[in-house]
């Protein structure tokens, strides 16, 4: 079985191979995709790190919701570019468990992040008062630090996890690679493989909870105010969507993954497969851009050069 293990040294992604017949149209729609989730993330980036007066938690947590975006996309496109460029549809054993690394982070880390602007909105509604004696710049500091070293940490634990299994295939389902689908193909299932992602899907999924109790908490606040509900669809709305968006696209994947038919088409399933890798990381951003007038106002002003009052 160690010999087995030992000999696995190449994955074989047969979503890939069912991309034949339409690789050239594919990459130029996929190149074109990247390149418009580079355009708007790095808009909303760059604008909140140029403008001071956007140096503000809740413009502070978008901005790094951008950051992580390009970070999870560029896990997937740059190798899946090159899949589609050479008409190979193999991945070395390092680099599946990096892409499963890159991915599961990035995902996790959206989590983290929409909590903390879920948390931010609470603090802003809820106790306005008390708003910036609780948000300083310190508190700020530590709250992003943690939202990104967490997951890495969860991750890394669950990516170690799965490469101390010995395998018995090579073969993966999909046009990149998870940990799930490698732990699939362990030779027999550890304790540590079953508990490890169970902690994490928990952890992570208590994130939405906490998300959903405070912005029930959130209506039932903003009904008692007409000022409050103003800032609850100017500023709370956006996160909302984000959030849906984020969940839906990846509760797709996840449920497709475990339960779904397998007589799809394969082109049907890795259009599934990539949902959250192309929805999240382009609507987030334009529905920022779009709904928030500081945002909206300085990029206008950054396009025209010229000034544009908020």
């Amino acid at each position: 079985m160690k010999d087995n293990f030992s000999a696995i040294t190449m994955f074989t992604l047969s979503g890939v191979s069912g991309t034949t017949n339409y690789r050239v149209t594919l990459f130029v729609l996929t190149f074109l995709c990247y390149c418009v989730i580079w355009l708007v993330n790095m808009t909303i980036i760059v604008t909140t790190i140029v403008d001071k007066k956007l140096h503000q938690p809740m413009y502070i947590f978008l901005c790094n919701l951008c950051i992580n975006g390009l970070y999870g996309t560029t896990g997937f496109f740059p190798k899946f570019l090159k899949d589609l460029l050479s008409k190979s549809n193999m991945i070395s054993y390092t680099g599946c468990l990096l892409q499963g690394f890159v991915l599961h982070s990035s995902a996790c880390t959206d989590f983290s992040i929409l909590a903390l602007m879920a948390f931010d909105r609470y603090v802003a509604i809820c106790r306005p008062l008390a708003y910036h004696s609780v948000m300083t710049k310190q508190r700020i500091c530590v709250f992003v630090f943690f939202a990104w070293i967490v997951p890495f940490y969860l991750l890394a634990i669950s990516t170690i996890t799965t490469s101390t299994s010995r395998l018995c295939g090579s073969h993966i389902p999909k046009i990149y690679c998870i940990n799930f689908l490698v732990g699939k193909l362990a030779c027999s299932a550890s304790l540590a493989m079953i508990i490890v992602p169970a902690f994490n899907y928990t952890f992570y999924f208590s994130h939405v909870f906490f998300v959903v109790w405070s912005y029930i908490y959130l209506i039932k606040t903003c009904l008692n105010s007409k000022e409050n509900r103003s800032k609850f669809m100017q500023t709370c709305m956006p996160h909302l969507f984000c959030l849906i968006i984020v969940v839906v696209s990846l509760l797709f994947d996840l449920l497709y993954m475990r339960y779904g038919s397998k007589e799809l088409p394969q082109s049907l399933r890795n259009f599934m497969s990539i949902e959250f890798l192309v929805i999240p990381p382009i609507i987030n951003p334009l529905i920022y851009g779009f709904k928030l007038t500081q945002i909206r106002n300085r990029v206008k002003q950054f396009l025209c050069g010229k000034r544009v009052n908020t």
